[in-house]
């Protein structure tokens, strides 16, 4: 992708939100508002859930309801994956992250990397289910975001993303030694 990361998702939100979904898309204001759509588009995922998360809010990703959905969602099928990508791991170490204890777990299933400093943290935060759900915020500091059960132009464009990101990252490895 071109340019800085606020630009290519920016644009990607912008144009996603000013095109009407079929009654598949939601506007987000508040924190429990992203934690149901969060909660929701980790049920729906079939075979890979994607987290592009600044340090894996505990409010969203820490809570029971979301990690019993992971669980279900790698422990039922032996393909199952869940990629997350984390800007600042810190505060996630620190506040010792339920979601972390659950990676440590199922290392198998869960595979966690830290974003690039290459790479702004101010990228926004998304969680993906396979090829057509998300929730996305164009800042990480508010709760304001979209939620759509199916719209895969726009999941292909931040999966794309992702994976730029992705492969730039601290290796498996490197971030599964800061977790011991």
């Amino acid at each position: 992708m071109s340019g800085s990361a606020d630009e290519g998702i920016g644009t990607t939100g912008a144009a996603a939100a000013a095109h009407a979904g079929a009654g598949t898309r939601a506007v987000l204001a508040t924190m429990p508002e992203v934690r149901e759509a969060s909660l929701k588009v980790a049920k729906s995922a079939q075979r890979l859930l994607t987290i592009f998360t600044l340090d894996l809010e505990p409010m969203i990703y820490g809570e029971e309801p979301f990690l019993e959905a992971v669980k279900r969602l790698v422990l039922a099928r032996s393909y199952a994956k869940v990629r997350v990508l984390l800007a600042d791991p810190s505060r996630a170490l620190v506040d010792n992250n339920k979601f972390l204890t659950l990676a440590r777990r199922l290392t198998s299933c869960i595979d966690l990397r830290t974003m690039s400093p290459d790479y702004p943290a101010s990228a926004g935060a998304f969680i993906i289910a396979d090829d057509k759900a998300i929730v996305y915020r164009l800042q990480t500091e508010n709760w304001s975001g979209i939620a759509d059960m199916n719209d895969p132009p726009v999941v292909r464009r931040y999966l794309t993303f992702f994976d730029e990101v992705w492969n730039m990252g601290m290796q498996e490895s490197q971030m599964r030694q800061m977790l011991v």
